[in-house]
């Protein structure tokens, strides 16, 4: 709880299932469902340590993978830009995943490169794909850094030629060009190792200051890295700028200024990253196997959410799948984006009766109005709702009437194909 922000709550779980199971019982207007993630695994037997695991550790954990899915899990998830999940390698997710294909779950991953190495991470996820004989899926497909933008064909014809082999290879993506995740990315791998405490410690050493400013090589320039989340309250006078335009303010070098904020919040601090190919958006966004994700929290647009800014993409990224790309710009019929905002996940999921309209099915549905449907959420001002959505049932109950919120809470714990409970 130490590390918690503006939101605190008390933690009664203490596996997946029982999580899911208690925001089910507490009341929530959507429905929820959760991969296991090899990061949780590996923290919980191994910590932050960089390092290989040992065949015991992986035991362990292709345990827990096991009664994970048993509970209900949809498949494993990696993160492999980030401590700890990063430390595994290629075999050690080989295993795991097998044990997720037994159980008919999917392997889904925040690939360990974007930018440079983006076509060696996506050969190992098909690998892992192969190796495992599992389904797998590439977590908000992006070409990150202008040098890498050219490297999307490559990335087609790989998933292509993957699809072709019998291999079931998806993507999905969110419907921006900027990314968003912590500042701390930009420090050296040396510096982050052992986790976000670890790397303050590191940063708030004397000694080590100067071999750490020597070594920072940003990867995204100072200019296209807006601050938008800080646990501090003082320092988010700062929400809304760029990194460069904080830097010129303090008088400081933004190498010297990111490590400063970063100590000073006690946090990895939440940014921006503008360095995606509008044109990119669009050549991704045509493929039949692409579905769509926000890479975002689930917030109000009221209330302790107003504390912090945010990506636009929290409230705008479905909506602009109807609007913005299919009858603005007419890359694919209404039908098909339809389809790819609900049929496609719900079949590379594996849930039963959701994500179409289907005697028997659960009866969640959305009505809109196809000419008016419209994100109007920013980067300057995100907590902005989108428009057009007229009503909304979750379970044959209506949550949103006439676009407003009715308090109905029948949102269920959606289990994945592996579920052994009642």
């Amino acid at each position: 709880m130490k590390r918690q922000g503006d939101i605190r709550f008390g933690v009664k779980w203490t596996t997946l299932g029982e999580y899911l199971q208690y925001l089910e019982e507490k009341g929530v207007s959507t429905n929820i469902a959760s991969f296991v993630g090899n990061g949780t695994l590996r923290q919980h037997f191994i910590g932050n340590e960089s390092r290989l695991a040992t065949t015991e550790e992986i035991e362990q954990m292709k345990a827990l993978t096991a009664k994970a899915m048993q509970e209900g899990a949809v498949g494993i998830s990696s993160s492999l830009l980030y401590v700890p999940s990063m430390y595994a390698d290629t075999e050690e997710l080989i295993e795991l995943s097998k044990v997720v294909a037994s159980y008919g779950g999917m392997y889904i991953s925040h690939i360990r490169d974007e930018g440079d190495k983006l076509l060696e991470a996506i050969e190992e996820l098909i690998t892992i794909a192969r190796d495992a004989n599992i389904s797998a899926e590439v977590y908000h497909l992006k070409a990150s850094g202008e040098q890498n933008w050219h490297k999307m064909d490559s990335v087609f014809a790989m998933i292509e030629a993957a699809r072709a082999e019998g291999l079931n290879v998806t993507a999905d993506m969110y419907t921006y060009p900027a990314s968003s995740t912590g500042l701390h990315v930009q420090l050296p791998n040396w510096v982050r190792e052992g986790g976000v405490e670890t790397t303050i410690g590191r940063l708030s050493d004397a000694k080590l200051r100067e071999r750490i400013l020597n070594d920072i090589k940003f990867e995204h320039t100072p200019d296209k890295i807006l601050l938008v989340g800080f646990r501090n309250p003082d320092l988010r006078v700062h929400i809304g700028k760029y990194l460069h335009e904080v830097a010129d303010e303090l008088g400081k070098s933004p190498e010297e200024t990111m490590i400063d904020l970063i100590v000073e919040d006690n946090s990895r601090i939440q940014v921006v990253y503008f360095s995606m190919s509008e044109d990119n958006i669009k050549r991704k966004i045509v493929w039949p196997w692409m579905s769509f994700c926000s890479d975002a929290g689930s917030y109000s647009a009221e209330g302790v959410f107003l504390k912090q800014s945010t990506h636009p993409r929290a409230y705008g990224s479905f909506i602009r799948v109807l609007g913005k790309f299919s009858r603005d710009e007419g890359l694919f019929p209404l039908e098909e984006a339809v389809r790819r905002l609900s049929a496609l996940p719900a079949q590379n999921l594996k849930l039963k009766k959701r994500g179409m309209l289907l005697p028997g099915y659960f009866a969640d549905v959305v009505i809109f109005d196809p000419d008016k449907v419209k994100d109007n959420a920013t980067f300057q001002k995100p907590h902005q709702y989108a428009e057009g959505i007229i009503h909304v049932l979750v379970n044959g109950v209506q949550v949103i009437k006439d676009g407003e919120h009715t308090g109905a809470t029948p949102g269920r714990f959606v289990k994945g194909p592996g579920y052994q409970g009642d």
